[in-house]
């Protein structure tokens, strides 16, 4: 930005030329020309990790049908308040399963366990342990090659990668052949539990149910989204209720005052979330300070002018959140952790920006808020967390991932 434009400039990744969008001015320009100059686009490097890669007439169909039955059923209102105790009754088995017994837990491991499990059982009705595995194991390979050198040669990461991306499509076509047999044969009809029975129910434009391999791809893609950045951001959560005691504090004596008004082993409702105000901001400004995902790609769908620069059809482009999340002008004394930064009307618009925006803004946020929370009132209600590696290195991949996990020291509240 200081070398070329602190609007626009260009570079050229993963192969393509791309131009970056950066401030609130670019956001709101690529936000808000979203299917008109710009659409999706994502790395074919990406594709080949985590899709069939046939493309058929059902892709656009199968798509529109994916992006009704998110906003219809999976986040609708009133599906996202029954999630509220299914994630607090999973994350108490966590608890007990994978937090209690240690005195020191590492928070990102555990976090994708946790995420994974619950995305496991909320999108796929799936809670058998040994399904998880099957899923859980091969998912977490190609996740971690999926950012890798994309060169496809025995022995590298990103062989690795592809390798376990077909090994978990593998598994999944199984559970949709299971579902697709029992939806034939009218077992269940009309008592879609989850997304995948959701998605078999639905039609295409011509009346036709969507094929396998598309079902398929759609629930990979959903389960990457819900995976990889709300693990990190349960991590950096916790990371920084660890380093700010008088930040805990807070936190501890909103999470209490709720946990008091429950009866004994009663589970959390979505009135208890919207009580946690000042958490929710615990969690925004953790999102501003260390943002899980760097951006997001488009393709320019025509040529077009932004800033005095032409952006030809075809190219690439790319808008970074850190253009304005750590822009003192957005956000004075931008390294510093303050979460009074989200009161009253907060931000100014196009600035905080960890969801997206536009058309595009990420259907999961809410889900993701939930998620987050729920983690927050089971931790803090039972641990007070010290870090054991004060100093611990952030390294960025796709996310900011600590190097050794954030181990924490776990202190029981007596």
């Amino acid at each position: 930005m200081l070398k070329h434009s602190p609007e626009i400039f260009q570079t050229s990744l993963l192969g393509e030329k791309m131009a970056t969008f950066c401030g609130a001015k670019g956001n709101k320009f690529l936000f808000s020309n979203e299917n008109k100059l710009v659409t999706s686009w994502l790395p074919q490097s990406l594709m080949k990790v985590l899709t069939f890669a046939e493309t058929t007439k059902s892709h656009t169909d199968g798509h529109s049908a994916f992006t009704r039955i998110l906003h219809r059923d999976v986040f609708s209102p009133e599906t996202l308040k029954k999630y509220v105790p299914v994630m607090h009754a999973l994350a108490r088995e966590h608890m007990a399963r994978d937090w209690k017994p240690n005195s020191v837990v590492k928070v990102l491991p555990a976090s994708k366990k946790y995420t994974f499990e619950l995305a496991s059982r909320i999108f796929l009705g799936e809670a058998d342990a040994e399904r998880v595995r099957k899923l859980s194991e091969p998912f977490a390979v190609a996740m971690k090659g999926l950012f890798s050198v994309p060169v496809d040669l025995p022995g590298t990461a990103y062989r690795r990668a592809i390798r376990a991306g077909e090994a978990l499509r593998e598994e999944l076509m199984r559970m949709v052949g299971e579902r697709k047999k029992e939806r034939d044969e009218g077992k269940g009809e009309g008592e879609a539990r989850d997304i995948l029975s959701k998605m078999l129910m639905e039609r295409n434009g011509d009346g036709e149910f969507l094929s396998e391999k598309e079902i398929c791809n759609r629930v990979v893609g959903l389960l990457v989204a819900s995976y990889d950045t709300t693990s990190y951001a349960v991590t950096s959560v916790m990371d920084h209720l660890a380093q700010f005691p008088h930040i805990y504090n807070e936190v501890f004596k909103e999470q209490m005052s709720i946990a008091e008004s429950k009866g004994p082993g009663e589970l959390l409702m979505w009135d208890d979330i919207e009580k946690m105000k000042y958490s929710w901001n615990v969690v925004r400004e953790s999102l501003r300070v260390t943002p899980p995902a760097a951006g997001a790609f488009r393709e320019a769908a025509t040529e077009f002018t932004y800033a005095g620069f032409t952006i030809p059809k075809g190219w690439k482009t790319f808008w970074t959140v850190y253009s304005t999340h750590k822009n003192p002008d957005f956000f004075p004394e931008p390294e510093r952790f303050d979460p009074s930064r989200f009161e009253g009307s907060g931000p100014a618009p196009y600035t905080f920006v960890p969801f997206g925006g536009g058309p595009k803004m990420c259907p999961g946020k809410e889900y993701a808020r939930l998620e987050l929370l729920v983690m927050i009132h089971n931790v803090v209600t039972r641990f007070k967390l010290e870090k054991t590696i004060p100093d611990e290195k952030i390294v960025y991949y796709a996310t900011p991932t600590p190097v050794h996990g954030l181990p924490l020291r776990l202190h029981p509240h007596q």
